[in-house]
């Protein structure tokens, strides 16, 4: 065999070790497939010397490729390490298992790419449930300073008192910290439930004893917040007012009783239900009775809280009632025509609108009575009646009422009519009075002879005024000498015409004082 024969085949042998030493190490730092074929074409272009490459300068070029592998290698086995020591420490800090990669073998550039996601999830996950963590704890101590709370347990010690940044994470931490706020909170709510109970305390307390408003600003400190030192001492005040209420029993019975009747009346207690409790009314002051009056007041006041809705309601009927009742006597008023200023017009503006509005408040009221009714399984009362009821019977009382006036009206029109009939009208503008002109002695004359044209000496007659009038001979002279006129008297047979004899007794009354002073002295009735 010729020796350049036994180079060739030495160069096949050498590039086909290069080739198999190749494939090793683009297994071993994870290339791709398709990178494999690529690469395996760039080594076979130098194999057939394109450009004029020499077999030393494919060596070369081989052993820059090999060079620039092995950097590679290095590379990604450094940022593999980093990426694992980031996700230890994260996966410590939030309690959660570490990344599944092969540390042995050289990563491609797909599962680095993997690697640094999963790491930036675990700093976002570790930087929200930090935030949530200092928040919770936050809330923690306030709740624990508001009830001056000491940590008693080792996670309480924790949370309150070491390094937040030695603090795990976990999402069962997490969880036990949002439930050791919730256990405080609820603390804290009924802490502070118990002090506003103890300042309503102290408040009727002071109510009923009459406290001077001097001795409530001593204590009005402790009327605000609820720590466990501002309970204290509203406890201690409580405890001071019940030792002096104890001491003052009758003025404290007597203050529940005023606040028992208020109850009543915003209630509607009827008087028998008002009667039923009989300890109201007793006078022995003792402490059984003023516990008896506490339970009963208490009982009233949640009896009034279970149906205030309803008994605003019926106030509400009440109000608006009334009103109507008052502008209802005022339309009655003969005298509401004397009125100026459009008042008469409004009235009967609002009149008309709460004629309207009360059928609706009525028909608010029974739909809502009646589904109360039905969930209650008993009768809602008002004055010791059904609301209904004790509606139909206000407005029968008012239709009664207004009958009544209107038959009393009609009977005194009645008596007006047949009086007038009888007597003569009434004068109707007492300021025009024909009397009140200066009686000269022409005029008297002429009185005196129209008005006693017709009578005679010493004769007597029944008027209709009842009685007997008994006329004098002769009418004593006027004041002016004038010769006397002879007194005449009306026969008393006939009855006068309506027109002149509402005249003739207009001038008796209008003129009687005069003519009886002046001309008919010698008249006795």
């Amino acid at each position: 065999m010729r020796r350049s024969e036994v180079l060739a085949e030495e160069s096949v042998v050498c590039l086909q070790k290069a080739l198999n030493h190749l494939r090793e190490i683009w297994e071993l730092i994870g290339i791709p497939e398709d990178q494999r074929l690529q690469r395996t074409e760039v080594v076979k272009k130098h194999i057939k010397e394109e450009g004029e490459t020499t077999i030393l300068q494919l060596e070369k070029d081989l052993r820059t490729q090999v060079e620039l592998m092995r950097k590679q290698k290095k590379e990604r086995k450094q940022e593999l390490k980093l990426l694992q020591e980031q996700d230890q420490e994260l996966c410590e800090i939030l309690c959660m298992p570490h990344y599944d990669i092969d540390s042995a073998s050289v990563p491609s550039l797909e599962e680095l790419n993997q690697f640094r996601q999963h790491v930036t999830t675990l700093r976002e996950t570790k930087a929200s449930r930090r935030e949530e963590f200092v928040s919770i704890k936050r809330q923690i101590i306030l709740c624990m300073e508001e009830l001056d709370h000491t940590p008693d347990t080792s996670f309480e010690r924790d949370v309150a008192c070491e390094d937040e940044d030695a603090f795990c994470l976990s999402l069962e931490n997490i969880a036990t910290l949002q439930k050791l706020l919730r256990q405080l909170e609820m603390r804290k709510s009924q802490n502070e439930a118990v002090c506003e109970g103890l300042r309503a305390q102290i408040r009727e307390l002071w109510d009923r004893l009459q406290i001077p408003e001097e001795e409530r600003e001593a204590v009005a400190t402790i009327m605000s917040g609820s720590k466990a030192k501002v309970r204290k001492a509203l406890q201690s005040e409580v405890d001071r007012l019940e030792e002096l209420k104890m001491q003052n029993m009758k003025k404290v019975i007597e203050a529940i009783r005023v606040e028992l009747v208020q109850y009543w009346d915003q209630c509607f207690y009827s008087q028998e239900q008002r009667q039923a409790f009989a300890p109201f009314y007793a006078e022995d002051y003792t402490e059984n009775l003023l516990q008896l009056h506490d339970a009963e007041i208490v009982q009233l006041k949640n009896y009034y809280e279970v149906h205030k809705e309803l008994f605003e309601g019926v106030q509400k009927w009440e109000e608006t009632w009334r009103l109507f009742l008052e502008f209802e006597r005022k339309a009655s008023d003969p005298n509401r025509f004397t009125n100026r200023g459009g008042n008469l017009l409004k009235e009967e503006k609002q009149r008309a609108k709460l004629q309207k509005m009360l059928p609706k408040l009525e028909e608010e009221l029974k739909a809502r009575i009646e589904l109360w009714e039905q969930e209650h399984s008993k009768a809602f009362m008002v004055n010791g009646q059904k609301f209904m009821e004790y509606v139909a019977e206000q407005w029968e009382m008012h239709r009664l009422e207004k009958e009544r006036a209107r038959q009393e009206r009609q009977l005194k029109n009645k008596k007006q009519t047949e009086t007038e009939m009888l007597y003569g009208s009434a004068p109707r503008t007492p300021s025009k009075r024909r009397g009140l002109a200066p009686n000269t002695p022409g005029k008297a004359r002429k009185l005196n002879t129209t008005t006693m044209s017709n009578a005679t000496a010493n004769s007597s007659i029944r008027p209709i005024f009842g009685g007997t009038i008994y006329h004098s001979p002769v009418s004593r002279l006027p004041p002016s000498g004038s010769k006397p006129v002879a007194a005449s008297t009306c026969s008393g047979k006939k009855t006068p015409r309506t027109g002149r004899h509402g005249a003739n007794k207009e001038n008796l009354e209008l003129n009687g004082s005069i003519l009886s002073a002046r001309t008919f002295k010698g008249f006795q009735i």
